[in-house]
């Protein structure tokens, strides 16, 4: 840094020794502010900077907004899917939600199934009796009778309501 101020200050004294007059640079005058081309371009870039920020932001915002409303319409959906599930498995109703043999009809010697579901049930009783049933939303027992047989399902919900259904198992 040095280098340059006496290179300066040695070429003022060989002007000065031989005569000549050194041409003096004016003095930098400081621009007004809104005459400095380096004022507009930093606004420039300013205002980018923000419009760019904004958009950003607002993307961001957005996005929040379409997570939040697809976790709201998730959470219906899956209130409904429940209400439809309870409703399905019979609520707060007490009834006797399936009572079949399948198949319904056999040939001797064979068996097939009586398959039953209850809701809200405090004994399940099943004749005639053929193996141990309980209350169960679905439930099979394997029956082999030797001829065509009614077989009754009854189902009891401890206040001393009773309700009954009976399925017949045809035997060739």
């Amino acid at each position: 840094m040095l280098g340059p101020i006496l290179t300066e200050n040695a070429r003022r004294s060989f002007l000065e020794a031989t005569g000549q007059k050194m041409a003096i640079p004016p003095n930098r005058e400081e621009k007004p502010l809104l005459k400095n081309p380096l004022f507009y371009s930093w606004s420039i870039i300013g205002i980018v900077c923000l419009a760019v920020l904004y958009v950003m932001a607002s993307r961001w915002l957005d996005a929040q907004r379409i997570e939040r409303q697809a976790a709201q319409e998730r959470a219906q959906k899956q209130r409904e899917q429940d209400v439809a599930a309870v409703e399905q498995m019979g609520g707060k109703e007490f009834t006797i939600l399936d009572f079949y043999a399948s198949p319904r009809e056999i040939r001797r010697g064979e068996s097939a199934q009586l398959c039953y579901g209850v809701s809200n049930a405090k004994t399940v009783t099943l004749e005639p009796q053929t193996a141990a049933v309980w209350p169960s939303m679905a439930r099979c027992v394997d029956v082999s009778p030797t001829k065509t047989t009614a077989y009754t399902l009854e189902i009891e919900d401890g206040a001393g309501h009773k309700k009954s259904q009976t399925v017949q198992l045809e035997v060739h």
